[in-house]
């Protein structure tokens, strides 16, 4: 059950508790508490209305976006139509972030999984002091070295958390990867692992549609799966 589309033709509710169950059965199987491993529905490219049914019937609170610019109007209408019925959102920002979007991304977001250099580092930080608003904060690290992705790379990863973390005050709650997509995942998980554990990083994101249950074997704390919820993007 690691393919994309691997829950059949039922619809994305359907899809999300199969899913869900997967994910506990998972947690459970590698001798971890299911609760530990929270699911990220990546609601990128896909409208409001789409969404919406995950929330109102299927109780999903965790949504990841990818650009500050598609997920501001969308995520205003729904967190509005979520707060009437008690429901908190909580939003991930798992796409690359630009300087100078820090701000838009403080507001409309809970939580950034990619900051990866200084100049966003920096950004961050003045955004949140003007804005009295504290999103957690992932490092997003490049275990694959590819050049075309964003992420700081390994070798610099203890020291550009030391430096968010001394120069900028910035609380980095976890760390983010994105295995090369032609290598095996497993390596990345670990290599992910090992430098959350030696900076004292407890949370992990990493694993997607096509790999989450290796992600969770290997510590996963958050999985963010998209097409195997919400069916094929255009």
């Amino acid at each position: 059950m690691t393919a994309e589309g691997s829950f059949g033709d039922s619809d994305a509710l359907s899809r999300l508790r199969q899913l869900r169950q997967a994910i506990a059965r998972r947690a459970a199987d590698c001798g971890r508490d299911p609760a530990s491993v929270r699911l990220i529905a990546v609601s990128k490219t896909f409208s409001a209305d789409e969404v919406w049914p995950t929330i109102e019937e299927g109780d999903q609170r965790l949504f990841g976006e990818n650009r500050v610019q598609e997920a501001q109007p969308k995520w205003r209408d729904l967190r509005t139509r979520a707060n009437r019925l008690g429901k908190a959102i909580e939003l991930h920002l798992i796409g690359p972030l630009q300087s100078n979007k820090a701000r838009e991304a403080v507001e409309a977001f809970d939580v950034i999984q990619t900051i990866d250099r200084e100049k966003i580092a920096a950004a961050l930080a003045e955004a949140m002091a003007k804005a009295g608003k504290r999103p957690r904060l992932f490092v997003q690290v490049n275990t694959g070295a590819e050049p075309q992705k964003a992420g700081v790379a390994p070798r610099d990863a203890d020291a550009f958390i030391a430096l968010c973390r001394e120069k900028y005050g910035l609380e980095i709650a976890g760390l983010m990867c994105i295995p090369p997509v032609d290598e095996q995942a497993s390596p990345h998980f670990a290599l992910l692992g090992m430098i959350a554990k030696r900076c004292g990083i407890a949370e992990l994101s990493m694993g997607m549609s096509a790999d989450w249950e290796l992600a969770v074997q290997l510590g996963a704390t958050y999985v963010r799966v998209g097409s195997a919820i919400f069916g094929s993007r255009a």
